[in-house]
């Protein structure tokens, strides 16, 4: 009895745990494609997605579910930090998204493959 309670603990926790990255996928899609919020579209095509536009200033994303989590938020936050020459606003740093936004993104474009 015991193991089966532990294990209906673990799948209830999987799954609300999925579901909460479900909501957060879905909030990083709506301000990547928000031109209130992140506008990323506005510069970004992305592979596999289909959206309106896209932009063709910065490069197209793919393979972004490879990146590490923390080397997208950075790039979000600061892209000057690994690239000078950036033309992409520090979206974290000017203020124009907040941390948990940042991380919405995050978790959106890693499920871009």
């Amino acid at each position: 009895m015991k193991k089966f309670f532990l294990a209906a603990v673990v799948v209830a926790v999987a799954a609300t745990a999925s579901m909460a990255n479900e909501d957060l996928v879905k909030k990083g899609r709506k301000i990547f494609m928000t031109k209130k919020l992140g506008n990323c579209l506005a510069c970004h095509d992305v592979n596999g997605d289909k959206v309106d536009g896209p932009g063709s200033l910065g490069p197209k994303l793919q393979f972004l579910s490879a990146w590490p989590e923390q080397a997208l938020y950075d790039k979000i936050y600061d892209p000057y930090t690994t690239n000078p020459l950036s033309a992409m606003p520090p979206f974290g740093k000017n203020g124009v998204l907040s941390d948990e936004e940042i991380k919405a993104v995050v978790a959106y474009l890693k499920t871009i493959n």
